[in-house]
Parts: C-alpha cells; sequence; structure tokens
C-alpha cells in the first residue's frame, strides 16, 4: 500500500523533528552523550543507527505481521487453542525483536571493523551496544504492536529510517556543541558528562518548538 505525500511529510517531520527518539522521547542517551563527543564519531554512530532502525523496522514488520500476530497468515492454524487468540506476539515479541537488531547490529560491526577500522576503534563498546538501544527497540515497537492502527510496511520502513536520521540529527547537533565546549573553561563539577546533560535538557526544550507539527 503506498503513502499519500501528507502521510509522506507527517512520518519525516514527526520522526525527525517533533518525535525525535532522543530529544522527545529520551530513548538512547547512552550512546548518545558517550559518542557525540566528535563530529566524526556522531556521524559513523548515527549512520549505523539510521541502517539497523531502517532494516529492523522492515524485517520485525513482517515478522509480527506474518508471524507473531494472532491472524498471522503463516502460524495461526497451527498454534493451540489456549493461544491462539493471542498468537506468538506476547510470547516470542521482544526476544525475536532484540534477535533480529543483534544480527543486524553485527553486520554492521563486521563492515566497519573491516573497512573502517579507525571508526571503529573509535566508537568502541557503544557500536555492539546498539544491540540494547531503547530507541531502536521502540522504533519497532511502535510500528507494530504498540501502533495505534495497522501501518503498512511501507510506512514502518520510512518510520524507522526517519527515526535513524532524527537520532543522527541530534548527534550532530550535539557534537557540535561539545566541540565548541571543549575550548572554553568549563567549571572542573560539569565536565565531561554533566555539561552534556544539560545541554541536552537545552536542545530537548529548543525542540518543544516542533510541537504540533505532525
Amino acid at each position: 500500500m503506498g503513502l499519500s505525500l501528507s502521510q509522506f511529510f507527517t512520518i519525516v517531520v514527526g520522526f525527525t523533528l517533533v518525535n525525535n527518539f532522543i530529544l522527545s522521547r529520551f530513548l538512547g542517551l547512552c550512546p548518545f552523550i558517550n559518542s557525540s563527543d566528535r563530529t566524526d564519531k556522531a556521524f559513523g554512530m548515527g549512520t549505523a543507527v539510521v541502517f539497523v532502525m531502517a532494516l529492523a523496522s522492515f524485517v520485525t514488520h513482517l515478522l509480527y505481521t506474518q508471524v507473531l500476530r494472532a491472524d498471522a497468515p503463516l502460524v495461526a492454524s497451527l498454534l493451540p487453542e489456549a493461544i491462539r487468540p493471542y498468537g506468538l506476539d506476547p510470547i516470542l515479541r521482544t526476544a525475536s525483536y532484540i534477535l533480529v537488531i543483534a544480527c543486524l547490529v553485527q553486520l554492521v560491526e563486521t563492515f566497519m571493523r573491516k573497512s573502517i577500522p579507525a571508526l571503529y576503534r573509535s566508537l568502541g563498546i557503544f557500536l555492539p551496544l546498539i544491540t540494547t538501544n531503547c530507541a531502536v527497540l521502540g522504533v519497532t515497537l511502535i510500528n507494530t504492536s504498540d501502533a495505534p492502527e495497522q501501518i503498512s510496511l511501507l510506512a514502518a520502513t520510512l518510520q524507522g529510517l526517519f527515526g535513524g536520521v532524527g537520532f543522527t540529527f541530534a548527534m550532530l547537533l550535539m557534537s557540535g556543541i561539545r566541540e565548541r565546549i571543549a575550548l572554553v573553561n568549563v567549571p572542573t563539577p560539569l565536565r565531561g558528562a554533566p555539561i552534556a546533560f544539560i545541554c541536552t535538557g537545552l536542545m530537548a526544550l529548543a525542540f518543544l518548538g516542533f510541537a504540533g507539527m505532525a
């Protein structure tokens, strides 16, 4: 099923600005704070998150509609009577989604280790931790079981894609701020994570200006 221009605009603006996963939903703050001290790290982490979010949204939407949901065509008739009204969703949803995300993160990690070793070393432990990034799991849930109404595969994939774009946008903004903060004399108790959280809060307040656009 296709999308109208207004629906496409709503997804782009909604997931990039209005409901930004970091600055509006406060999901994924761990990699956001720890990988936004330099622009190259922020862009590398953001690109990885875009890829994982988009593909995870695509795969988990197929998994939900074809396997997990109560009326899933592939398994509904095979389930015992006791759980047939609920499907496999309550049992396997979280575990299967995390497995999908972990496989995609492993793919990204392997690519970066072979093709961009400097960035791979720079991101360190926070690259494999995308597996437990609540923003990635959050978008898969928003696209499937937590959606107010069923959405198409195309819409789910676009929501994952632009959710990742919004994540990257916020990281690049923060990296620019933190690179400039590194050149000024910040009071000792506020250096590092404290001043980063203060800036994040101020950015979140600024992003409230987009509320109501989509």
